[in-house]
């Protein structure tokens, strides 16, 4: 019985586990309408006569001679047959329901085949009974139909064109169950302490000074009296700004996590939208909903996309539906409308082209800057990531973080990634410090194609290019240490060389030039060898040439150009369409750039020429090997001087990067 009942109650809508109805909608008020004058138009319901076969018809009940009218339809090609009333018993098996039936008729209905063949049908009835059979011949319009017939396009076009607006405004987010007349709500995504956003500070290594920016304000939004006491505001904003894949997302979402506040969280493309004043309308809305929640944080990941500095030039301006979006960003961030309780956190990593008002403070009191990560940092993000990996006795933090400088958090994580599907591809049970070094090659120079068809001479002057870059690294103090030279294909390029840089904050004008003459020995080596060249130096012409034209042109690095910079680090200059120096200095500049450049590359010819037997001597190594290491170089050239410049596993230099010059497109 307990069971029968609580089977019974599952079957109600209002039990739970029973079938739910589907909430009411006002369409199906005009869908009941819509059928009930499809209905009224097609169907007699009540009244409608019974149908029966020609046959039937021209057989039976036209000879029978109980009828009393027929009526011929002649637009609708049927006819309504009307019997006597003492006469309908006897037609009881050709009448189903004879209750529903006047008494008076017509009762029933045949479609004729042509009106010809009916008139044939009547006259041999009346010879055969001679009796009299009266036939009526009329038009009749069906108002409901002919309207429906008439409309039906029309309703079909406005179904259409609500569907699409529909499905356009809920892909859309526009919130508001999707109407088209939300298309200017607000598609922020609203997060709370209920949301359960399981990121917080403890989950984000390293960045420890972007931490304490951001932890204050969280504080703030706790315990605001704290602060206020002293006179203090709560700061209106603040801007992370830093390279791609550094973390900026990663921290807004540690605040989301931290803050038990709600957290708007959108991207700035979702302001930007076909409509024309659509941008602004959603600023005012995502504003609106912000303060009906103060206090509370609003997220706009990637500002740029409607942050970029507005145009000086009306006929040259951009988008002004974007610029109509900003002004209205600007005036709800600081305008006279208070927005007390409301921090705005962005992101972006352009923060040259922003506007200068959206940048000053008032608006963004703070901007917090996300740089790459340090030794230190490096190993901190590695230890987060190792955690959910079955890791081997050899693999150590450090060691990885020294073999990867230069990388973002989000290299580190597809480094562990990586490491693990190559540990998975050789289905071992863990994974070990060469599936990491395979990783960081992998990411840095592309996949092994050692099924590439190479001609032996390729592959000679490929050998000796790489090992003109190896020789000269090692030999010049300044250069970036040498970790390993292969020429194994990778990607696009036939060959590539690790260095290990180290982690310096300057850079002075010797260090550079040693680290253009190393680039350039690639080509410098096979010009002395083959006495021709290549076009594998594309690459290393192309780093060098941009390094030349820095030091000239940025750093002051020329005494015929000066302690002159023409470089404009705020991205803003309003005098775009000028260069900031003649012509002659342009001339100048480039002289400048390609002397620097020849004496490097005649540099490099000499360092070759004076260490000749030893640069063929590591060349052919490397083809016998196909990859060397800095041990190899060790046995060659000796000791690298000084000595502390000396490379070994685990590098006292805490920096280092991957540079292939090869044959074809080079890796980096």
């Amino acid at each position: 019985m307990a069971e029968n009942k609580k089977n019974m109650d599952g079957q109600k809508g209002d039990k739970p586990g029973g079938p739910k109805m589907p909430p009411f909608n006002a369409y199906w008020i005009y869908g009941i309408i819509l059928v009930s004058l499809v209905a009224i138009s097609l169907f007699n319901v009540g009244q409608s006569p019974q149908t029966v076969p020609w046959s039937v018809f021209e057989d039976k009940i036209l000879p029978g001679g109980d009828i009393t009218r027929v009526v011929v339809v002649t637009n609708e090609g049927k006819a309504e047959i009307t019997l006597k009333e003492e006469a309908l018993d006897r037609y009881a098996d050709l009448l189903k329901d004879q209750s529903s039936l006047p008494r008076t008729g017509p009762h029933f209905e045949v479609r004729i085949p042509t009106l010809d063949k009916l008139e044939e049908a009547r006259q041999k009835a009346e010879e055969d009974g001679s009796t009299k059979i009266p036939i009526e011949y009329e038009e009749r319009t069906n108002l409901f139909r002919d309207f429906f017939m008439m409309m039906w396009p029309i309703l079909l076009i406005v179904a259409i064109w609500i569907f699409m607006f529909r499905r356009m405004s809920s892909q859309g987010g526009a919130g508001g169950g999707g109407n088209i007349f939300n298309v200017g709500k607000s598609k922020a995504r609203m997060f709370d302490k209920e949301t359960g956003i399981k990121v917080n500070f403890d989950d984000v290594a390293g960045l420890v000074e972007a931490k304490t920016e951001l932890e204050e304000i969280v504080e703030f939004l706790r315990k605001p009296e704290k602060f206020t006491e002293l006179g203090g505001k709560i700061p209106k904003g603040a801007l992370l700004v830093g390279p791609p894949g550094t973390g900026k997302t990663l921290l807004a979402k540690a605040v989301a996590g931290e803050a038990n506040v709600p957290f708007f969280s959108m991207s700035g493309s979702d302001f930007v939208e076909m409509f024309v004043g659509v941008g602004a309308s959603r600023v005012r809305d995502l504003f609106k909903k912000a303060k009906e929640k103060a206090p509370c944080i609003v997220f706009i990941d990637e500002i740029d996309a409607i942050g970029r500095a507005r145009g000086k030039n009306v006929n040259f301006s951009g988008n002004d539906e974007r610029e109509n979006t900003l002004n209205q960003l600007l005036t709800e961030m600081d305008g006279f409308a208070t927005n007390s309780g409301v921090i705005i956190l962005a992101a972006t990593n352009r923060a040259d082209i922003l506007d200068r008002a959206l940048m000053r403070a008032g608006r963004f009191d703070r901007q917090i800057s996300v740089e790459l990560p340090d030794l230190n940092e490096r190993k901190a993000i590695f230890e987060v990531h190792l955690r959910p990996l079955r890791l081997g006795e050899d693999v150590k933090s450090e060691f990885l973080a020294r073999q990867t400088p230069g990388f973002s958090g989000a290299d580190i994580a597809n480094v562990c990634n990586e490491s693990a599907l190559i540990a998975a591809r050789k289905t071992k049970k863990v994974v070990e410090k060469e599936d990491f070094l395979d990783a960081v090659d992998r990411i840095v120079g592309g996949l092994e194609k050692k099924n590439k068809i190479i001609s032996k001479d390729e592959k000679r002057a490929v050998a000796f290019h790489e090992a003109g870059h190896a020789a000269i690294s090692w030999l010049l103090e300044h250069a970036h240490p040498l970790v390993k030279v292969t020429i194994v294909p990778r990607g696009k390029a036939l060959g590539a060389a690790w260095y290990l840089p180290e982690e310096r904050s300057l850079n002075t004008y010797e260090q550079m030039l040693d680290e253009m003459c190393s680039t350039l020995g690639g080509r410098a080596a096979e010009d002395l060898v083959f006495g021709r060249i290549s076009t594998g130096a594309l690459n290393d012409l192309e780093k060098v040439t941009r390094q030349a034209y820095a030091m000239v042109s940025y750093f002051g690095m020329s005494p015929k150009i000066g302690n002159l910079s023409y470089f404009d680090s705020t991205g803003q200059n309003d005098y775009a369409f000028s260069k900031p120096y003649s012509e002659r200095t342009a001339q100048l500049i480039d002289e400048e750039v390609s002397r620097i450049v020849e004496d490097q590359y005649e540099r490099a010819k000499q360092i070759l020429r004076d260490n000749a037997q030893k640069h063929t001597q590591l060349a052919e190594l490397l083809l016998e090997r196909e990859v060397i290491f800095s041990e190899d170089l060790e046995q060659i050239f000796g000791k690298r001087m000084p000595a502390g410049h000396v490379i070994q596993e685990g590098p006292a230099d805490p920096k280092g990067e991957a540079d292939a010059a090869s044959p074809g497109e080079d890796v980096k």
